[in-house]
């Protein structure tokens, strides 16, 4: 693979959507958004690899953060290599080229350096509680609390908003209409907000996987069972629901942090995630996925038509009101 290629067709083939937005952002932000996204995308094959135990998952994961801070080292990659086997093509690739990546990281300017790998070094964080909280994919375990749960959205997510808050505005003083001070609240909600539509979205596989991510605490007190869910959901849809609610505000503050800034490709780039996780949302609405053996998935021509939008998003609030 060309060098020149790492954030281009290797970008593609891990995330169709994601490449269409980061090829649209100012030269100045696309390479570290590029590259800091191959980078969480690997943590995250690490830590989805079905493959491979949790014990040994959790060891490649710790590598992985050791070379983040101290650079390559061909043995830790040489593990990688060996214990995560993906499935999909796009992840077998990006696992096959982490050594150019990480090259591509070691060049980063030392500012962008420190803020990347303090995001991944939370990313990987989060991932590894993940791995602990969920130990036995045969029986199916929930997180305790609604602490447990937006902290894990805070460090896979929400931190990943606060970031590419910092270097847009180290790139773009005028970043946005608010300070970075009042923006970062807005930023982390963003992140959040996509992150749980995601879990929202996913819980039927979830399940069967033995992870539940509504809290036991919010079940137990409406009379659910996290291991009966799959037979039960209606017990638990009350509280589903509640998260649905919570996506929602989230999403809402997501709105105003894209109405705020300033660069038009900028906007578009965060409108694109926005737009499709409102509408995930809306069907999860008329759909409950606890509910309905159908895959919530919004549809292509729906893509299509927020790429149209968030070219008009680019450049006016209308699409956001």
């Amino acid at each position: 693979m060309n060098p020149d290629d790492v954030t281009g067709s290797l970008l593609r083939s891990v995330s169709r959507t994601f490449y269409l937005s980061i090829r649209i952002l100012p030269p100045a932000l696309r390479e570290a958004m590029g590259v800091a996204y191959l980078l969480a995308r690997t943590s995250d094959t690490i830590a989805d690899s079905e493959g491979a135990p949790i014990s040994v998952r959790l060891r490649r994961l710790e590598e992985f953060a050791k070379m983040l801070h101290a650079g390559a080292s061909q043995q830790f990659i040489g593990y990688i290599q060996r214990d995560i086997q993906p499935v999909h093509p796009g992840e077998r690739t990006l696992i096959a080229e982490l050594p150019r990546v990480l090259v591509r990281f070691g060049a980063f300017r030392p500012w962008e350096w420190k803020e990347t790998v303090e995001l991944l070094s939370n990313i990987v964080r989060g991932q590894s509680n993940d791995l602990r909280a969920f130990p036995d994919p045969e029986k199916i375990a929930a997180l305790p609390d609604a602490y447990t749960l937006e902290d894990y959205t805070y460090l896979v997510a929400g931190c990943v908003g606060e970031w590419w808050t910092r270097i847009s505005y180290h790139h773009f003083p005028r970043y946005s209409r608010l300070s970075e001070q009042e923006l970062m609240p807005l930023a982390a909600s963003f992140g959040k907000a996509l992150q749980l539509v995601n879990i929202l979205r996913d819980m039927p596989a979830d399940l069967r996987a033995g992870r539940c991510y509504l809290p036991a605490d919010e079940l137990q007190s409406a009379g659910a069972d996290p291991t009966t869910l799959l037979d039960d959901p209606d017990s638990a849809q009350p509280v589903f629901d509640a998260w649905m609610e919570k996506a929602r505000g989230f999403l809402d503050e997501g709105r105003e942090y894209i109405r705020s800034i300033r660069p038009w490709r900028v906007r578009f780039a965060c409108y694109v995630p926005w737009r499709l996780a409102k509408k995930t949302l809306d069907l999860m609405a008329a759909k409950p996925p606890l509910l309905s053996d159908e895959k919530v998935k919004v549809s292509r021509g729906m893509v299509y038509g927020t790429m149209l939008r968030g070219l008009i998003a680019a450049f006016s609030n209308a699409p956001l009101r």
